[in-house]
């Protein structure tokens, strides 16, 4: 573990510990704490607090995303694109689509979204495999036939085969969740991965 690593996860103990004792101590904190229902609710009411307990292992701080976004980024062609992680920020309840990269069967999308879900009764049911990882914040999915409910971090990525119906449950608020997602079409004799399966960087 390099000394850097080592003392983010030691400054994030400390925030655990500290959040910790203010429950321990007050019991209105304490209840209202224990109402969140998932970790993105819980790291925004632990932020309003005080405590930054929301970075995930492998996930940029904001200062880091900050300075990530000063640099320049320059490309072998001498152009100038615009930076992943600057991507703006999508107004509340929707997602910002950018195509990366594209082929004759394949392509390669951006999806910034900020407090996005799909619409009620609302399913999406592609004829393209699907991969996806998110690069920042948190998501919730809904998988059909057979039902699953997913939760995914940065880090996690998830692969889906045509015509496995999913819908968008919730993204992050500011600053946005963030996927990269890959498309392709059907190949024959193609390997194939393991249908909604989730790999934890």
């Amino acid at each position: 573990m390099a000394e850097a690593d080592l003392q983010r996860f030691l400054r994030k103990v400390e925030q655990l510990n500290a959040l910790v004792a203010s429950l321990e101590e007050d019991p209105l904190l304490r209840q209202t704490f224990a109402a969140c229902v998932d970790h993105n609710q819980v790291v925004q009411l632990a932020r309003s607090w005080g405590f930054e307990i929301g970075r995930r292992w492998g996930e940029a701080s904001a200062d880091l995303e900050g300075s990530m976004a000063e640099a320049p980024c320059r490309s072998p062609f001498g152009l100038d694109p615009e930076p992943l992680l600057r991507s703006p920020l999508p107004p509340a309840g929707t997602e910002r689509v950018r195509e990366l990269q594209r082929g004759s069967d394949w392509r390669l999308d951006l999806i910034h979204s900020c407090e996005a879900c799909s619409p009620p009764q609302f399913w999406y049911d592609q004829s393209e495999h699907e991969w996806l990882t998110l690069l920042r914040g948190s998501a919730r999915l809904c998988l059909a036939e057979p039902d699953q409910m997913l939760d995914l971090s940065v880090g996690d990525s998830l692969y889906l085969p045509p015509h496995r119906r999913h819908r968008l449950e919730r993204t992050d608020p500011d600053p946005g969740t963030l996927w990269l997602a890959l498309y392709w079409e059907e190949s024959v004799g193609e390997g194939r991965p393991d249908p909604a399966r989730i790999t934890n960087q």
